[in-house]
């Protein structure tokens, strides 16, 4: 699958690459789709454009690796972690790869993407799933990675009142992960009924229609407090100042959501009122793991997520449904895996 322009998907045929020293060469099972792949085919992400190579949320099979790859072998069931990190700046010797000053991206401007037959990856990105993982649970390792970073970042969260902006994959899987963290309320919004909804059945305490005018007031009353801790996973405009508004005074405000485009903020506000802003972006290693044991705990039921697949001749048709709004996690799946599955609202893993 190539993004060849804007809000253009098409399928090309390629040579099978061939892993090189320390890579190795993975079989697509499923990729799933996310707000940054929405942005990149929308020409609006603001680090890579078309034309690229789609598909970072991957999980697939080891079916060749290069000389010198030990960590992973020929059969093992895999995710990415789609980070490829140098490993020498000072961001990599310090414990902050994620943050690496020759940072590359698998699927997100890289040579290739996982929206492929096969891929070739640096194996040392690679985590072997557990054998009793559906591919399913398995494609929920990635998305879950990123809120357990944030949640990390925003630090100890128990016995805390939090809200969370956006109730789509990234914000339900936010309140699991700050649920997991002791979190003791829960507030979520959407603009949608139906994601608030979802929020509520998935153990929000509350939720408020993000239209509201008020909405940094309403937040604040289902609290019964200010927010000590505000997760944005939306990241516009109007998001930001709600949160700041929500965590006076002291608390912190955690941007999670891909901010497309430049916001600006109260700094008088920010400094005078000690709010803390911290922007988190991806995960490490120890994320995943994390998001391992999470999902393996039951805390989570891809069934509850993975609401769409799409086979990947038909990728295009993925990418135009995560716009619609109305799915939470569309997944791209191998052919042989998922030919007969044909549309919205396919649901069951693979054994």
């Amino acid at each position: 699958m190539v993004c060849t322009a804007p809000d253009t998907i098409e399928i090309h045929t390629e040579a099978v690459p061939t892993p090189e020293p320390g890579e190795a060469l993975v079989k697509l099972h499923v990729s799933g789709v996310c707000g940054s792949d929405k942005a990149g085919a929308h020409g609006e992400h603001a680090f890579f454009k078309p034309p690229y190579y789609p598909g970072h949320e991957v999980v697939g099979e080891v079916v060749q690796t290069g000389e010198g790859v030990d960590n992973v072998s020929v059969g093992d069931r895999v995710t990415a972690e789609p980070t490829l990190v140098c490993g020498h700046c000072k961001p990599c010797t310090t414990e902050r790869e994620n943050l690496c000053e020759n940072l590359q991206f698998f699927g997100c401007g890289y040579r290739e993407g996982g929206m492929a037959d096969v891929f070739t990856i640096p194996a040392t990105r690679l985590h072997v799933v557990p054998e009793d993982f559906t591919d399913h649970q398995a494609a929920l390792i990635e998305p879950l990675a990123t809120p357990v970073h944030a949640v990390r970042l925003a630090g100890d969260l128990r016995d805390k009142a939090v809200a969370v902006l956006g109730a789509g994959t990234i914000g339900l899987l936010v309140m699991a992960a700050a649920r997991h963290q002791g979190a003791r309320k829960i507030v979520m919004t959407d603009t949608l009924a139906g994601k608030r909804e979802l929020a509520l059945r998935l153990g929000a305490d509350a939720v408020v229609d993000a239209t509201r005018t008020d909405l940094a007031q309403a937040v604040r009353t289902e609290l019964g407090e200010s927010a000590d801790v505000v997760f944005d996973c939306v990241s516009i405009q109007p998001t930001v100042e709600s949160a700041i508004q929500m965590v006076l005074k002291g608390g912190t405000v955690v941007v999670v959501g891909g901010a497309r485009r430049p916001i600006t903020i109260e700094l008088p506000v920010v400094q005078e009122y000690q709010v803390r802003i911290q922007g988190a972006t991806t995960y490490r290693a120890e994320d995943f793991r994390d998001a391992i044991d999470i999902i393996a705990s039951g805390e989570i039921d891809a069934a509850d997520f993975i609401t769409a697949t799409f086979p990947l001749t038909r990728a295009a048709e993925a990418f135009e449904a995560i716009g619609s709004g109305a799915e939470v996690k569309i997944l791209v799946v191998a052919e042989e895996d998922g030919g007969a599955v044909t549309g919205h609202r396919q649901h069951g893993g693979r054994s």
